[in-house]
């Protein structure tokens, strides 16, 4: 009975069984992917016109991308309660639109539709909290194909869910709500004390030479802690050498200046425990855990976040106006895009976290690099979809869906190399803020404005004057039925200007590689070989 329950415990304890479990969440988390399918529903039935579903659009990406909430969560409640609450928020916002749009209970003004759908899809954010620290957490030195996987496997659901309801399907198309209400809900709650940080391995220590399990083993609890405070107090000295000693040691040969710094230590900790200096904690240094607050004054943090801003927002802007896209050029069954794409979000997110991952392990070069590539194939994706070649929508679906999906596994994977574990969950959060804002610049202000502006020559023989994008704006505001346009035309300008902002993030991405460069040789090159005695195996190769 022992033995049973001895097994019993190391596979609930396995990382891998967590990473499993993860998956599954993640199958459901995408629920974002799905407003496609079923804003025609919720149209048809209130009788809402394409502006008023546009900001039930602005709502949802909203809804997805804003995870403070989350972040908080999933540092005062264990995870499991992070994903209660994610799975409380589907199933009350979900639930309350399908109740809704069925004429269950009475219709309600579109800014609490608004605050329902926000409220439904901010559920995945738990989601995606609690399947990323605890995963990134259990697998340290392969944290790039580990949130590839994950972010892959939330950026496919939206065809997984689509595929399920296609084979229950019913002459009721309000059930897709239904089940968008209640399958994610039943396997979050199934699996929510799965999803943590389990032991048996080391949390990524990249600074220090760790001890041996066995040696760790031995040492009282009493010698331990002062070994960590001593360790500790190396850390404060060391940074105190830094400001301390003269600028003329750095041109000393070798051998003398590790003597002069090694006297200046000596002198240091002699009079730090006299008490006649006091040291000042240092601020933590790059590749070190981080604070949100810490790391909002560094600059590394704001390429990052501009970067996406630019590259992922640009992709999101083609996600959400692909219907519109693709009937401008004449295709009916736009349905078969909004696949494509899902399928191509899915593959460049699981590619880019792994060559990301080959980038850093086998050539030692920093992770962003992989960005800025990612940001080039998007670039070129844009400009087909503005030529409008026959074909050109086939080209920039594949090409744009890899340059997004990309971005989601070589962002959270890069900021928890620079900026640390310890407070991952909050700088995750904060980061997908990018995309939303992205979002709600691109595409409900340039994109609509240009597609309105090209309807509306085509609809009055090119009599009108060029609207404002102010005006634009205030429309999209104020709900008016939108005109149609027809022809490569209509996203000629906006493919451009999307094109171009990919550009622009490159240079930030760039920037950012040359900026960490010597971050990345001391994290995996010097480190590296290290590192493998530390964890037994990994998630390629044993």
């Amino acid at each position: 009975m022992g033995c049973l329950s001895e097994r019993f415990s190391s596979f609930f304890n396995n990382r891998w069984l967590v990473f499993v479990a993860a998956m599954w969440i993640q199958s459901c988390a995408g629920i974002g992917y799905l407003f496609g399918s079923i804003s025609p529903t919720i149209k048809t039935s209130l009788n809402y016109n394409q502006r008023q579903v546009a900001r039930l659009g602005v709502a949802k990406d909203l809804g997805d991308s804003v995870g403070f909430l989350a972040a908080s969560f999933s540092e005062v409640l264990p995870l499991w309660g992070a994903v209660l609450v994610g799975a409380i928020q589907n199933f009350v916002g979900y639930g309350w639109v399908w109740l809704v749009v069925t004429g269950k209970v009475p219709v309600l003004p579109l800014w609490a539709m608004c605050i329902l759908i926000f409220v439904g899809t901010n559920g995945e954010t738990y989601f995606n909290t609690a399947a990323l620290v605890s995963c990134v957490q259990n697998f340290p030195k392969s944290r790039g194909p580990v949130v590839g996987i994950l972010k892959g496997f939330a950026g496919l659901s939206g065809a997984i869910l689509t595929q399920i309801y296609a084979l229950v399907h019913s002459p009721d198309h309000a059930s897709l709500l239904f089940m968008v209400a209640v399958g994610p809900t039943m396997v979050a709650i199934g699996l929510m004390f799965i999803i943590r940080p389990v032991g048996g391995h080391k949390q990524l220590s990249f600074f220090r030479e760790p001890r041996s399990s066995v040696e760790e083993a031995l040492l009282p609890d009493q010698q331990k802690q002062e070994t960590d405070k001593s360790e500790e107090g190396q850390d404060i000295i060391f940074s105190e050498i830094e400001d301390e000693k003269p600028k003329e040691v750095d041109l000393l040969p070798a051998s003398e200046r590790q003597k002069r710094i090694a006297q200046l230590q000596a002198k240091l900790a002699q009079a730090a425990a006299e008490g006649a200096v006091r040291i000042k904690k240092r601020r933590p240094h790059r590749g070190e855990d981080f604070t949100l607050t810490e790391a909002l004054i560094k600059a590394d943090f704001w390429l990052i976040f501009f970067s996406l801003l630019l590259g992922s927002g640009s992709g999101l802007t083609v996600i959400d106006n692909l219907g519109q896209m693709s009937q401008s050029l004449g295709y009916d069954n736009t349905h078969v895009f909004v696949s494509m794409i899902s399928i191509w979000n899915f593959l460049g997110r699981i590619g880019g976290g792994y060559f990301s991952e080959k980038i850093v392990s086998d050539y030692v070069y920093p992770r962003p690099a992989a960005m800025a590539g990612a940001q080039v194939i998007m670039a070129i994706g844009h400009f087909f979809f503005a030529m409008g070649w026959p074909g050109a929508m086939y080209v920039g679906t594949l090409l744009v869906g890899l340059g997004y999906g990309a971005h989601w596994a070589i962002v959270p994977a890069a900021a928890s190399e620079l900026f640390g574990l310890k407070k991952f969950g909050a700088l995750y959060n904060f980061l997908t803020l990018a995309n939303p804002g992205g979002s709600l610049v691109f595409s409900g202000l340039i994109a609509s404005s240009i597609y309105d502006r090209e309807a509306e020559k085509q609809a009055h023989a090119g009599n009108l004057g060029q609207r404002s994008l102010f005006s634009s704006f205030s429309s999209f505001v104020h709900a008016e039925e939108p005109l149609k346009c027809s022809g490569a035309i209509c996203f000629f300008l906006t493919s451009l200007i999307m094109s171009g902002l990919c550009i622009i993030a490159v240079i930030l991405s760039m920037i950012l590689v040359y900026r960490t460069k010597t971050v990345y040789a001391h994290l995996y090159g010097r480190s590296r070989g290290k590192l493998r005695n530390v964890e037994g195996d990994e998630l390629y190769g044993s």
